[in-house]
């Protein structure tokens, strides 16, 4: 596509279970193991969070989109090579979550610039957090959220039960988390889940567009501005009341601050440059 640069990918090489793309500002970061449904492994997990810690680093980076390929989203964590119950010992689970699933939600809460998923498919379990984590929530008609945890007998981790909450309220979240249940896009929808629900062959188009609007607007402050909401949901009002006087402060120094200002006062639209 014209603007993008491909990573290089030698000849003998398979195709990378992660496929990277700048273009017009945008990192797009696309799971690819459709075959697996785009369940993630752990060498893919480590590859997402680079990208995401590139991306708030990168002036040429002002917002992300996180798709996969297939018809997968993400199926869940791939637990194959884990250790079996008998060969671990106390500690190594929390340890591992720690270091694994509540890692990789946090680099994407933490990216300092926009974060846009594009949810094509199936998003379950740890692939249901990866996307509910994310700013700005995209959905094919064909996707679906499931809490599949409780399927396995499992306890949601990856910061399920923090970030449910905070988007349907505890008895929705309750009831999600409980039965397991497939919800299809229309109904993630009506639950606040999602932002927009399209037809599939929509959907990167969309994104595409949500995520260039993005990358042209005055990205620190959109950064500051998703500190300030994040961050309002586990702190008292005086707290939050503070922490937006000081974000304030901090972008008038910007020069995309000025130049909105300036664009204001002469009557023209503001040429922000991420700066």
């Amino acid at each position: 596509m014209s603007g993008a640069a491909e990573e290089p990918v030698s000849p003998e090489a398979k195709e990378p279970d992660v496929l990277h793309r700048l273009e017009n500002g945008v990192s797009w970061i696309t799971l690819n193991r459709p075959a697996a449904m785009n369940a993630v492994t752990w060498d893919q997990r480590e590859r997402v969070m680079a990208l995401l810690a590139e991306a708030s680093a990168d002036p040429a980076v002002r917002a992300v989109v996180v798709t996969a390929t297939g018809k997968g989203f993400c199926a869940g964590a791939d637990l194959r090579g884990s250790p079996a119950a008998g060969e671990r010992v106390v500690g190594d689970v929390a340890r591992m979550i720690r270091q694994g699933a509540q890692r990789f939600i946090t680099a994407v809460l933490d990216c300092e610039k926009p974060v846009i998923a594009a949810v094509n498919g199936t998003a379950a379990g740890i692939g249901a957090h990866l996307a509910l984590a994310c700013d700005l929530v995209l959905a094919a008609e064909s996707a679906r959220f499931i809490e599949v945890f409780v399927r396995r007998g499992l306890v949601p981790d990856g910061a399920g039960a923090y970030l449910l909450p905070r988007l349907v309220g505890p008895q929705r979240a309750k009831e999600l988390m409980f039965f397991g249940d497939s919800v299809p896009a229309a109904e993630a929808l009506r639950l606040g889940l999602v932002n927009r629900v399209v037809p599939d062959a929509e959907l990167e188009s969309l994104a595409r567009g949500w995520a260039e609007r993005l990358a042209q607007g005055p990205t620190r402050a959109l950064a500051l501005t998703k500190q300030l909401v994040n961050a309002s949901l586990d702190t008292d009002r005086s707290t939050a009341l503070a922490a937006e006087a000081v974000a304030q402060e901090l972008n008038m120094s910007t020069a995309d601050a000025n130049e909105g200002v300036a664009s204001f006062v002469e009557r023209r639209t503001p040429k922000y440059r991420g700066l």
